[in-house]
């Protein structure tokens, strides 16, 4: 009879390890969250405080909403991690992957770098999914990014019923002086795979960095509204806009200046980085295309060499030049960005920031 038992409690010993762990949902509201230029939001989940709800243009207010460049920061020694979450739209587009819309991307901190786990692929509306599995049981500093162009109205974070969570030990990326990114479309990340790899979220890792996403897709249109928002944020290390494509010629010309002094009235010394926006690969053929995209760019320079030309010291440009490479494979359509775009336009912009003195 003992020897029975024995080989009994030997089985059962075995089986259990060969069984995955019991699930456990914790609700990501008590982990931190970065990327927002305010906690005074309508909701956890989105960029824009409430006070603007009433203020800036309804489209701009909406994309507000969308909850690109905001990331969750914990640690956990589990061996799976899942994911559990609702969006606000359940959005769907032609031209972007559904991942990229509304799913999540999980990172985790290797040594002295942000290393790529796995997405949590969407379903719908509502998620429920299992990112990753089979780790070794040891503690690891996690950043799950959340989706780029749909809100989110609920999301925890699923490990082994006998591992912990807890909020990050690490202060990465560093949140003490952010990056603030203006712009469009494209700054939003369209239409990025994943939300890791919109060029907000790659220069965050890259540079530890927080980095704030104010991209508003087809609304980067120079509103004050948004230039009040970033003036406060005087512990900025960098402005970046990059807005061309979302504007006209005379919206450039009129507007470009009182955005510019908005900022730089409230944060005298913080770097300005103004970014022309590519040539178009299909304007190689379309010569309309090409002559406006070209008239706007020496817009932009204009305004920028009469700032530099008063004595600003701290206003820095970034040409078009080879921003997303000359072989015409950067786009989805023409325009927004595929991955490798997206990965070549940050490299431009890393090397760029690399020589702005910022703190």
């Amino acid at each position: 009879m003992k020897k029975a038992n024995l080989f009994l409690a030997s089985v059962l010993c075995i089986l259990a390890l060969q069984l995955p762990a019991q699930k456990v949902y914790y609700d990501a509201d008590q982990f931190p969250l970065i990327g927002k230029t305010s906690d005074e939001t309508e909701t956890r989940y989105e960029r824009l405080p409430a006070r603007l709800k009433d203020i800036c243009r309804p489209p701009v207010w909406t994309l507000g909403k969308n909850t690109s460049g905001l990331a969750i920061r914990f640690r956990t020694n589990s061996t799976a991690i899942s994911a559990k979450w609702e969006v606000t739209g359940d959005n769907r587009m032609n031209h972007m992957t559904e991942t990229g819309i509304k799913g999540v991307d999980l990172y985790a901190w290797e040594e002295d770098h942000w290393q790529p786990v796995k997405a949590g692929l969407p379903s719908g509306k509502v998620t429920e999914r299992n990112i990753i599995s089979g780790m070794t049981p040891q503690e690891r500093e996690y950043m799950m990014f959340l989706p780029l162009y749909d809100g989110v109205a609920s999301l925890s974070i699923g490990i082994d019923s006998t591992a912990y969570i807890k909020k990050p030990a690490l202060l990465y990326p560093d949140t003490t002086h952010p990056i603030l990114v203006y712009g469009t479309s494209i700054t939003q990340g369209g239409c990025a795979t994943r939300p890791g790899m919109s060029y907000t979220n790659i220069l965050s890792r890259r540079l530890n960095r927080e980095v704030i996403n104010l991209g508003f897709s087809g609304n980067g249109q120079l509103d004050y509204e948004i230039a009040e928002l970033m003036s406060t944020r005087r512990d900025a290390s960098l402005f970046v806009l990059d807005f061309i494509p979302n504007v006209n010629a005379t919206q450039l010309t009129e507007k470009t200046r009182p955005f510019f002094d908005i900022i730089r009235k409230a944060n005298p010394d913080t770097p300005i980085l103004f970014v022309e926006t590519v040539i178009f690969p299909h304007s190689f053929y379309d010569k309309n295309i090409y002559e406006t995209i070209t008239e706007k760019n020496r817009l932009l320079r204009k305004e920028y060499e009469k700032i530099k030309h008063e004595g600003d010291k701290n206003v820095y440009y970034l040409a078009n030049d080879d921003l997303i490479g000359n072989d015409g494979e950067a786009t989805v359509d023409g325009i927004h960005f595929t991955d490798l775009g997206f990965l070549r336009f940050a490299d431009k912009l890393y090397n760029t920031i690399q020589h702005i003195n910022i703190q």
